[in-house]
């Protein structure tokens, strides 16, 4: 029955190890103290260590109602607005300063020109060094003047 009919089949050994527990990478209470587990794998091996709970993740912080960049944007707008508003305050400026010069470039004109015209009308009606000329009757035959 056996090959060699002198022994019988080998049993199968099973080795146990005694593990040595590692300190846990994360602090236990001391009043927890974790479970001890054992598996045995299809070959019948069995392995013993303590259960590791899995790692859980951080707990994410809420997102803000708004966007960062829905900020951004809002306050570059605020900023657009405010320098558009100090285009318009300056563009309105620039146009007073120029109504206001052309004003008084008016102004002087008329003023200049009333002087301008109170020399010549009076220079008219003043008797004094100019030349008079009187005219008499005079009689004009055949397109000839005789005075």
């Amino acid at each position: 029955m056996y090959p060699d009919h002198t022994r019988a089949p080998a049993q199968r050994v099973v080795e146990v190890h005694h593990s040595t527990p590692l300190p846990p990478a994360v602090p236990v209470q001391p009043n927890a103290v974790p479970a001890v587990a054992s598996i045995v794998l299809p070959d019948g091996r069995v392995v013993t260590g303590y259960a590791v709970n899995p790692a859980q993740p951080e707990p994410v912080a809420p997102k803000p109602a708004v966007s960062r960049t829905a900020v951004n944007v809002a306050l570059g707008g605020v900023g657009f607005l405010a320098v558009c508003g100090g285009l318009i305050l300056l563009t309105s400026f620039i146009a007073a300063l120029t109504a206001f010069i052309t004003q008084l470039i008016t102004l002087a004109a008329v003023i200049f020109g009333g002087w301008i015209a109170v020399q010549i009308f009076s220079a008219s009606g003043h008797r004094g060094g100019g030349t008079t000329v009187n005219i008499r009757k005079a009689t004009f035959k055949r397109n000839h003047f005789h005075g």
